[in-house]
């Protein structure tokens, strides 16, 4: 783990929060994590970069997007205890890029105002080179405020490495593609549709790799499909809802975590401001809600496990905080532990 200093001749674990610097945010902020409570101490930051809402580590290399129009994405030395920028920032070639993902030496991102994909490839010092392949979707959804176009909000690669994933809002859609390691251009292999409305938006994979679970924003549901890493193939089973029957009022899930061991996932839905539990059968083929908590703040934009795996970090981007809870290791359910501010919260990523 880069940049992380030591604890008792151990590396000690770093976490890193994004933030929306138009509506206050402090840019990238690190903080010392302790792994018994899960408490987060700050100890630098950067405002360099405008609206760094996502980021993705890489050893001691931190990737952001600035999600402005046109988009960016920088990197941060993270050796110290701030952020330290990493030469200037480098187009995506799209707008709005909201999140990064690696995969075969290469920086993706998904631009959700172009409704596109990017690949750049990295060089030597961990950094991004210009962009070497953009894909850009097509279609659109019948909910004409959000789905007019194709709004990529997420992009990632499978377990198995082989694939390339890009959930798409305002298509309805999943989009399974090729990246080449070689020349890093992006092909279409397949296009999974959800159902009209849904507007997924984050999807996490089963630690098994048999399965996906996608996060919709426009309903409040998850779907459940399989996975076919040989294949490339993603095949929806069904929907479960991530708020209790007869909760009114808008709901608009944002992120879904799953447990390392596949018993449990979490979801965070804004506007309800909640952490949804839900339980997984062992085959990983269905899920069922068993609980909500409060996020401990308002519109929970992101949701990261740990590196323990005992504690829920959660976003609040318009509380401006970002808290923490413990999970209770039999049922799932997070009990809130504590929290820091951090103004227009957007990500945390831990390394």
């Amino acid at each position: 783990m880069g940049g992380t200093g030591t604890v008792q001749g151990r590396h000690a674990v770093r976490a890193y929060i994004g933030s929306f610097t138009s509506a206050g945010g402090r840019g990238v902020l690190a903080a010392d994590v302790d792994e018994a409570t899960g408490a987060l101490t700050v100890t630098g930051g950067s405002d360099a970069l405008p609206d760094p809402s996502f980021l993705v580590l890489a050893g001691p290399v931190l990737h952001a997007v600035s999600e402005t129009e046109p988009g960016a994405v920088a990197a941060f030395d993270v050796t110290g205890p701030a952020p330290r920028p990493l030469g200037a920032p480098v187009p995506v070639d799209g707008a709005g890029p909201t999140h990064l993902a690696l995969a075969a030496g290469h920086l993706l991102t998904a631009n959700y105002t172009s409704g596109s994909v990017t690949a750049l490839p990295l060089g030597r010092d961990g950094t991004a080179r210009p962009a070497t392949s953009v894909l850009r979707h097509e279609g659109g959804g019948p909910v004409t405020a959000r789905q007019a176009g194709p709004h990529a909000h997420q992009v990632l690669p499978d377990p198995s490495g082989r694939w390339v994933l890009s959930v798409d809002l305002g298509t309805d859609s999943v989009r399974i593609c090729a990246l080449d390691p070689e020349t890093g251009t992006l092909t279409l292999h397949r296009e999974t549709a959800l159902r009209p409305g849904t507007g997924p938006r984050h999807l996490a994979f089963h630690p098994a790799g048999t399965h996906a679970y996608v996060l919709n924003e426009l309903e409040p549901t998850l779907t459940v499909c399989r996975w076919d890493a040989a294949a490339g193939v993603l095949e929806p089973l069904g929907e479960t809802p991530v708020v209790p029957e007869g909760t009114t009022g808008p709901s608009y899930p944002s992120e879904v975590v799953v447990a390392p061991d596949g018993r449990f996932l979490w979801a965070a839905v804004r506007g309800d401001d909640t952490l949804a539990v839900l339980a997984l059968d062992p085959e990983g083929t269905g899920a069922a809600l068993v609980a909500t908590v409060p996020c401990g703040g308002t519109w929970p934009r992101d949701l990261t496990l740990g590196p323990s795996g005992r504690h829920l970090y959660a976003a609040n981007e318009r509380s401006g905080d970002v808290t923490w809870f413990t999970l209770d290791p039999e049922t799932g359910i997070p009990a809130r532990a504590g929290t820091i501010e951090a103004p227009a919260a957007s990500c945390v990523v831990f390394g």
